[in-house]
């Protein structure tokens, strides 16, 4: 292997690390209590129908990032890479949200081995 393919593939862990340790940094962001997150419990019955085009609306990408993130510190970088081109992208930020609950559904699939 050329030294500047090792160059390239370090280039390209390095970015999948950082994507990682950012999509870390986003869940514990995510996860501080705040007042305004605060929500009344609401009665139950009374809360609208959620269709599947609202359930992808409501999916970001720090959470499809972190569950990846995970797959990937898990020792699965190449499925997830696998599962981000399967989309047509090279970068899960280039990727469209609509996509985002089939990636979750993929990545939820992964078996290391």
């Amino acid at each position: 292997m050329s030294k500047i393919k090792l160059l390239l593939d370090v280039v390209s862990d390095m970015r999948s690390l950082a994507d990682s340790i950012q999509a870390v940094c986003d869940a514990m962001v995510e996860s501080e209590p705040k007042d305004a997150d605060k929500k009344p419990t609401s009665v139950k019955g009374s809360e609208p129908k959620k269709t599947a085009k609202s359930v992808n609306k409501k999916i970001k990408l720090e959470d499809v990032r972190a569950v990846l993130a995970e797959k990937s510190q898990a020792g699965m970088t190449a499925k997830v890479r696998e599962i981000i081109q399967k989309y047509g992208a090279a970068k899960l930020s280039e990727v469209d949200p609509k996509h985002y609950a089939d990636i979750l559904k993929d990545a939820e699939g992964l078996i290391d081995g």
